[in-house]
C-alpha cells in the first residue's frame, strides 16, 4: 500500500457571478482581510489562522435553490459559522445583503443565503 501523503485544506472556493461582490459580503460579515485580490479571484483569510475562503468569477453560475425541489439546482456545500448571539448575527448578516429563507430545519441554527444564493448556517 502506498503511504498517504500529507494533505492540508487551505481554502474553500465559492463560484459567483462576481467574485469581488461576494468577497465583499463575506469580508464585511466575517471581518477577514484579503490575502489575494484580483478582478475575478479573491481570497479571504481568518486573522487567527485556519482555512480561508476564496471567490471566483463563474460566467455560467447558476444560483442554487434551498431547499431544492425536483429539478432545482441544489446547493453543493454550505458554510457553518459559529456566532455568540444568533439574533444579532442574523440581523447583521441580513443588513449586509443575506436573506433568511422561510424553511428553517432547526431552532438553534439559522440558515441564510448569501447574495449569490449560497446557503450558510449561523449557530451558537
Amino acid at each position: 500500500m502506498t503511504q498517504r501523503p500529507r494533505f492540508s485544506l487551505t481554502t474553500t472556493v465559492l463560484d459567483a457571478p462576481s467574485a469581488q461582490d461576494l468577497a465583499a459580503f463575506y469580508e464585511r460579515m466575517l471581518g477577514w482581510p484579503r490575502r489575494e485580490d484580483e478582478p475575478d479571484w479573491v481570497v479571504l483569510v481568518p486573522p487567527d489562522g485556519g482555512a480561508g475562503l476564496a471567490f471566483q468569477d463563474e460566467p455560467a453560475y447558476v444560483r442554487p435553490v434551498w431547499p431544492a425541489g425536483p429539478g432545482d439546482p441544489p446547493m453543493m456545500l454550505h458554510l457553518d459559522i459559529k456566532v455568540d448571539d444568533l439574533d444579532v448575527a442574523s440581523a447583521y448578516a441580513v443588513s449586509l445583503g443575506a436573506t433568511v429563507p422561510d424553511f428553517q430545519p432547526q431552532d438553534d441554527v439559522r440558515v441564510h443565503l448569501d447574495p449569490a444564493g449560497h446557503p450558510f448556517c449561523l449557530y451558537l
